[in-house]
């Protein structure tokens, strides 16, 4: 049996948590202020959001599961959703406390603000499964210091500044996440050792494969997925390892792969073209061109 939560109204969300609302877009919740939770005899409990929410829990309280992945989650991680995302609680505690703040916001408090033109700059809103941000102890310090500036906030007199300030607050947030995401790259590296060295097996086994005629042309979201990896979170890794986009490290693959079948001299333009995952040669023409500098014609006659 499944039990379906909307997560849609901030003064829904707030009374649901024994919360007051002091704003209509936008709340912090102390969740050691909510009554236990008691999902009875349900199997899981699916979450649809139509708000943004950042969650930061000191109970375990199920397998949290984004799609057909699990979430890297343990007590104290921060985990993100954002509008339109569904997320599943598997096996979860008959009764439990729950613990730990969360902020939440609807889209409509970014309207008119500089965090409004920036949101989807955050990528860490799509992370998937392995992805949670495990904050330091100084880290979470500074989380919390955040999170009580907003509700500070919250507190005063709606006027013309509050929407300006609270975004504000929002964006420092989010800043100081992408900045703790950034080091997590870092110091979980043991975490993600291999996963270059995987990217590049699976990279040369597409290509030597009939994929490219079959699937077409090489996606980052093809690889993340195979690497049980959200395409996001992939992209921003592979980033931090070499210096290029998950797409430029493909393309770059791509090329490689070309000239060398241009280079064997056994298959024309268009086969090649073909095999390597384009629908019309011309396209395949006109990048090599503009990766190498002269055609793919030109290539074999200069070597």
């Amino acid at each position: 049996m499944e039990k379906i939560v909307n997560v849609h109204n901030i003064s829904e969300f707030n009374a649901a948590n024994n919360h007051k609302t002091l704003h209509p877009l936008v709340t912090v919740i102390d969740y050691s202020k909510a009554n236990p939770r008691d999902w009875g005899d349900v199997e899981s409990i699916k979450f649809q959001y139509g708000l943004y929410s950042i969650i930061l829990k000191d109970v375990v309280c199920g397998d949290i599961r984004y799609g057909r992945h699990y979430y890297d989650y343990q007590a104290g991680t921060l985990v993100f959703y954002a509008p339109g995302q569904f997320i599943s609680i598997e096996n979860p505690k008959i009764v439990y406390q729950p613990m730990g703040f969360g902020l939440l916001f609807h889209p409509d408090l970014l309207i008119g603000t500089h965090l409004g033109k920036v949101i989807s700059h955050y990528k860490f809103f799509d992370y998937q499964t392995h992805e949670a941000l495990h904050l330091s102890d100084d880290e979470r310090k500074m989380i919390l210091d955040i999170l009580a500036k907003i509700e500070f906030e919250l507190q005063q007199p709606i006027d013309k500044h509050s929407k300006k300030l609270i975004a504000s607050h929002i964006e420092l947030f989010l800043d100081y996440c992408q900045r703790f995401y950034d080091r997590q790259f870092i110091t979980r590296e043991v975490a993600h050792k291999g996963i270059l060295e995987k990217f590049e097996a699976l990279l040369n086994i597409y290509f030597a494969s009939d994929k490219p005629h079959i699937l077409g042309l090489p996606s980052v979201a093809y690889f993340a997925d195979e690497l049980n990896l959200s395409a996001n979170y992939f992209g921003d890794l592979i980033k931090k390892e070499t210096g290029q986009s998950a797409k430029e490290f493909i393309m770059n693959k791509l090329i490689e792969t070309a000239k060398n079948k241009v280079y064997e001299g056994e298959k024309t333009v268009n086969e090649i073209a073909y095999e390597l995952g384009f629908k019309y040669p011309q396209h395949f023409s006109r990048l090599f061109k503009e990766k190498v500098g002269v055609s793919p014609s030109e290539y074999k006659y200069l070597n």
